[in-house]
This record gives structure tokens, sequence and C-alpha cells, in this order.
């Protein structure tokens, strides 16, 4: 029987993070039990409370990554909020923040202090561009990293302007390559009792995620572009237009190749010399997505998923946000859950991608906190 909490239980994450990367880092190790204290500006708080959109006054943006947290509000120019934050740390076994470098020395809560006064305390950093290089002092935001990261040269069409991509993927991936670190420090505490320090640069996240753009350029001497909605070397794996719009197909194999011409009613295509191979595919892949498009056109988007679901051909419509969100699938592995909030009321978001079998998946969660609503509680624990 699956139990509730999560395998994070009995861990306590002190948050002093803002805006996006360490925010979602922390949520998601709030989605697995970390019990996450966040620590915030007295007044103003986490710059996120100021994005909307808003509901009744309440940010849905500050909501969406903070759900399930407490908040403390503390000055830390000030002695009292420090000895406030120390003794937080006492009892802590994660710090996560993500100011530039240098600010949490100037504060005082650097980790070579830190981890001289809490030898078991794990230290988190997601800044812009690390703690080490010629660019460690360089503020950046999510733009910043995609630009400079090289993500955004890989995006959108050949010869059309620069294209971030749609969502904030320097900010989400650096959080989840926080996330994976904070685990592994977890780990490495437990079987050496040594705590240790993450840092994890923006920009070094977007080179990971580039995967095999990086690969091509030192291969081949020169810098991939743009290629709108295909697979770079792959092929066909890409969107195709249909009677009444798209659909994306993605024949990853010979075998794939085959099973797709025999449901477009093209058997021939499987002994067509220019396509026997996915490099002569990809080498006639103008030619080629004509031949498709020129089936597909006669039929819509639902029509041809259906053929192709029947051959076994990996399909689907591309969906906007609202069809993804409302989408079955989404349903039936609750990706959309309720959050009660005493000022908004009921609101969806995201539910956890990571669906653990010892544990509960519950329909509802705990609702981001208002600003120092936890500080009476917190202070009370910490005998304050």
């Amino acid at each position: 029987m699956a139990a509730s909490g999560g395998p994070l239980s009995g861990v306590t994450v002190v948050d002093l993070s803002r805006i996006l990367a360490g925010p979602y880092c922390t949520m998601m190790m709030a989605e697995l039990g970390a019990r996450v204290i966040k620590v915030e500006t007295p007044g103003t708080g986490d710059d996120a409370r100021h994005y909307g959109p808003f509901i009744n006054g309440k940010s849905a943006y500050f909501q969406s990554v903070n759900r399930g947290k407490e908040s403390i509000a503390l000055n830390l120019k000030n002695d009292d909020d420090k000895a406030v934050l120390d003794k937080l740390l006492e009892k802590a076994d994660i710090i996560v923040e993500n100011f530039r470098p240098g600010t949490m020395e100037k504060l005082g809560f650097g980790w070579e202090r830190l981890h001289e006064k809490f030898p078991k305390l794990i230290y988190v950093s997601a800044s812009g561009f690390g703690h080490s290089g010629p660019d460690m002092y360089r503020p950046a935001y999510d733009m910043v990293v995609q630009g400079m990261g090289g993500i955004m040269s890989v995006t959108g069409h050949e010869g059309a302007p620069p294209t971030r991509i749609g969502t904030s993927i320097g900010d989400i991936g650096s959080g989840l390559y926080a996330a994976i670190g904070a685990m592994s420090a977890l780990f490495h505490r437990a079987g050496t009792g040594e705590a240790t320090k993450v840092d994890i640069s923006m920009f070094d996240c977007q080179l990971a995620l580039l995967e095999n753009a990086i690969m091509r350029y030192f291969v081949s001497g020169t810098a991939p572009g743009p290629l709108g909605a295909r697979h770079p070397s792959i092929t066909p794996f890409e969107a195709f237009e249909t009677e009444d719009g798209y659909i994306i197909i993605a024949a990853g194999n010979d075998s794939l190749f085959h099973k797709m011409a025999d449901g477009l009613g093209k058997p021939e295509w499987k002994e067509d010399a220019r396509y026997t191979t996915n490099d002569l595919r990809a080498q006639n892949q103008p030619h080629l997505k004509i031949e498709i498009e020129a089936i597909l056109k006669t039929g819509t988007t639902e029509h041809w998923g259906a053929v192709l679901d029947e051959v076994g051909v990996p399909n689907g419509p591309i969906n906007d946000v609202g069809q993804a969100a409302e989408y079955p699938q989404a349903a039936a592995r609750n990706m959309i859950v309720d959050v009660d909030d005493p000022v908004t009321g009921p609101m969806k978001v995201v539910g956890n991608p990571i669906k653990l079998t010892a544990f509960d998946d519950p329909k509802t969660r705990v609702p981001s906190p208002n600003l120092d609503q936890d500080r009476e509680r917190i202070l009370k624990e910490l005998g304050l």
C-alpha cells in the first residue's frame, strides 16, 4: 500500500532562492516530501510574488512553483534576523540559494563559513555562470543563458529572427539539475557523513541540454542552425501538414518507416533507393517530405493519427497548452491537480511527473504561503 509523504520526508530545506530556478528545485523537493522553509525579504518577498497573472491580488505564477512551502521573512542584513537563520540552519539538511556569487559571503552565509559551523549542511547554489570562471560574477536571467548557451541558435526556422524556447528552459533546466545535485549530495552524506556544496550554473545546464547539437558541431566543425519542426538526423521525424492542420510523425528506424509506408499506401517506398536507410532518407528529406505531405493533405490530422496508430507508428497532433492540459492522458496520470488557496480560491496547477509506487500521488496540493505566514510557528519551534 502506498504511503503518504514522500522519500524526502524528514528532510528540511531552507530555501533562500527566488523567482524560478531555485524555487523550482525546492518545489520538486517539497513534492517528494521534504519540508521547505522559504526565507524571503521583509515587505516585498520573492520577486515572483509580483509577477502575473493575479487572482484576488495573489500571483498564480508564484503559486505554480512555491506550493507546499512555508514562509518566514528575514532581513539578512540585520543581526537578529541572521541569528534566526542560523537557528534554522542548525536543524536543516539543505540550504538552497540562487544569488550572484559573492552575495552569500557578504551576508556571512557563504559555503566555507556554513560548512565549518554546520558540517552536515548541504549547500546548493544555482547561479547564472557558477562559482568559477571569467563570467562568474555576471548577472543572468533565463533569456540571457538561452541566448549565450546556444539553445536559441537551434530553435525556430531557418532565416527567421532568434526565437526563445516557449518555456523558461534556462531556469527550469538549472532547477532540475540543482534538485539532482541535492539528491546526490544527500546520498553521499548518508554513506560518508560528509556534506558537500552543489554548484549549478545556468549556462552549464544549457550546454548539457544541447545533447547532439554539441556532438554535431565537434564532428562537422560547423555550428548547427535551426531546422523548424524536424529532427536534425532522423527522417521522417517532423511535423507534416494535413488537410486541417499538422501531425507529428516520428519514424525513428527502418522498421517504423516501412510501417509508415504501408499505412500511407506507399509500400514502394520501402524499396526506393533514396529511402532504404535513415542516412539516405535524411539526404533526401526535402523530396520525401513533399511526397508524404501530398498524401497527408487528403485527410485530417485525426484520420491520419488513427491510420498510423493502427500500424504502430509514433505520431501525434500539435496540441496548444489548453489541449495538452485537458488531454485525457494528463488526467489519467494525475498531472493536473488542485490547490484550494484561501486567497485565490480553487486553482489548477501541474502535478508531479515523478510517480513512485511506494508513495501516494494526491489530487490536491498545499497552497503557496503568504509572505511571512509561518513566522510565529517557526520561531516557536526554534525556541525564539
